[in-house]
């Protein structure tokens, strides 16, 4: 479709203020302007975006508080609340870009992304998505979407890996079907075919699943052959789809359940939940987005602490999870590439979109929308910017993704969790975090390996790796046939083990 044409489709829905634009004529401030003003939409009140808002918050009134920062420039911030629209995340973006806003922070949901993608792309103005990991988001497609967190094309070739490493073959996969899912399931179907893995059953759930829809979902899982079970979904529901499974005897012996960073980020913003919900999730597997310890690191947890401490209300708790310090680090990024900006020569100037006008844009407001004559210079100086965050380097290779992406591996046990490895692109399954020197293995064994993980709790409270299938309730029962002479039992006896194991 095209760009413009998208454009005036939601302008039709879309009851924009008076216009503030500014003519044909550029208008544009002196190159170290007092005030530059970014935005930030995502979801206020969700368990990636409470955290989101009070880190991103932070991070503006660090980079304001240090002159050198911007050389006395300072960020003037906006956050919108999508309230887990798309439709009104698309209407908020529209506001800011009337308002000489220079980057968004955001959106936080790969749907939204895809559409509002188009509106940066056409109005060149960044996007820095902390949260947003569908895999197609692409820069050949939406060169103006930078995605400051880790794709999922990582993620599932981390589980991918898992499946391979423990030798299991097929697996089901349950997901969200939206973008979000969808496309990562895909990814992981690519990662393990490339192992000669691949996914047995695929289950897609509604973004507003009910409890109905789940329950009936996980019964026809239980009925297949498959016990190795991936889950890709909200943070929303999830924990849902974990307990109607404990009521349905599937956290039992024989399940091996691998769920996706959404359970570890709410493991980690409310860290009391292993112990409240600890017959539900026991034995789960669940990746974390690796980010290295620094003493940066340590003195934010300790500011975050103590700021957070008191901030519980309705049982809503404010641990620092993995998002909040991609959310934070967007925002120093950003500010350290408006300086490369701007100590190129760069201005900051607006001006109208010629192909807005050839639309009309008295009739639908579109007048009142901007193009920013420096997108394209402030998007490059983001790309090139190496600095050092929360989440230490950041630093975009080639294809726009964060370089060295590595996880945690985290099995849920007791009344807590443990780390029981990691993972990276570079060297996969190690028992060290990925910038330690990784052991080797030793002729005599006394020291492990590269590819090594720490032993698991499985569900069912059992060490022994689980099989990873079943005979199915609805399959064809396997018929053996045994010629019964002598000299063939041996045989028999070997092939028949190795059918059943």
């Amino acid at each position: 479709m095209n760009k413009a044409l998208l454009l005036m489709l939601f302008m039709v829905f879309y009851n924009g203020a008076s216009s503030n634009g500014i003519g044909v004529g550029a208008t544009a401030t002196t190159a170290r302007p007092e005030v530059v003003n970014i935005g930030a939409i995502f979801t206020f009140d969700s368990v990636i975006g409470k955290i989101a808002k009070l880190a991103i918050a932070l991070a503006v009134e660090d980079v304001n508080s240090d002159p050198e920062n911007l050389n006395g420039t300072k960020l003037t911030l906006k956050m919108q609340n999508t309230k887990s629209s798309d439709f009104l995340g698309i209407i908020e973006a529209l506001q800011f870009l009337e308002n000489d806003t220079v980057a968004i922070i955001g959106p936080q949901f790969s749907a939204t992304a895809h559409v509002i993608s188009h509106i940066a792309d056409e109005l060149k103005v960044p996007l820095l998505s902390f949260a947003a990991t569908d895999p197609t988001l692409s820069p050949t497609q939406f060169p103006f979407l930078v995605r400051t967190t880790r794709s999922d094309l990582f993620q599932m070739t981390a589980v991918a890996d898992l499946v391979f490493y423990y030798e299991w073959r097929d697996v089901i996969a349950i997901y969200v079907n939206d973008d979000f899912g969808r496309n990562a399931i895909a990814a992981l179907g690519d990662k393990l075919a490339e192992k000669r893995r691949k996914i047995s059953y695929k289950v897609p759930l509604n973004p507003k699943a009910t409890k109905d829809e789940i329950t009936n979902a996980l019964i026809s899982v239980s009925s297949m052959e498959s016990r190795i079970l991936i889950l890709h979904i909200y943070t929303s529901w999830g924990l849902q789809v974990l307990t109607e499974a404990r009521n349905l005897m599937m956290m039992a012996s024989g399940y091996v359940w691998i769920a996706t960073d959404w359970f570890s980020t709410i493991i980690d913003t409310d860290p009391s939940l292993p112990f409240i919900s600890t017959d539900d999730i026991q034995g789960v597997l669940t990746l974390k987005m690796y980010t290295p310890e620094s003493e940066h690191k340590k003195k934010f947890k300790l500011r975050w602490s103590n700021l957070t401490s008191s901030r519980r209300v309705n049982g809503s708790s404010f641990g620092l999870n993995t998002y909040g310090l991609y959310a934070y680090d967007s925002v120093r990024h950003l500010a350290v590439a408006l300086d490369s900006f701007f100590a190129r020569g760069e201005n900051i100037s607006f001006s109208n979109d010629s192909n807005l006008n050839e639309l009309g844009g008295r009739k639908l407001n579109l007048d009142a929308l901007n193009m920013f004559n420096g997108g394209s210079q402030l998007l490059q100086s983001i790309l090139e910017v190496n600095t050092t965050g929360l989440t230490r380097s950041i630093k975009f290779n080639p294809d726009g993704n964060l370089i060295n992406p590595a996880f945690e591996v985290i099995n849920v046990i007791g009344t807590g969790t443990r780390t029981i490895g990691y993972w990276s692109n570079s060297s996969g399954f190690s028992l060290d975090p990925p910038e330690k020197p990784q052991r080797k293995l030793q002729s005599n064994g006394s020291s492990t390996g590269i590819q090594r993980l720490y032993s698991v709790i499985w569900p069912g409270q059992t060490t022994q790796k689980p099989r990873g299938w079943v005979f199915p309730d609805n399959g064809r029962k396997l018929r053996l046939g045994v010629p019964n002479r002598v000299s063939y039992r041996e045989f028999v006896r070997h092939r028949i083990h190795w059918l059943l194991h």
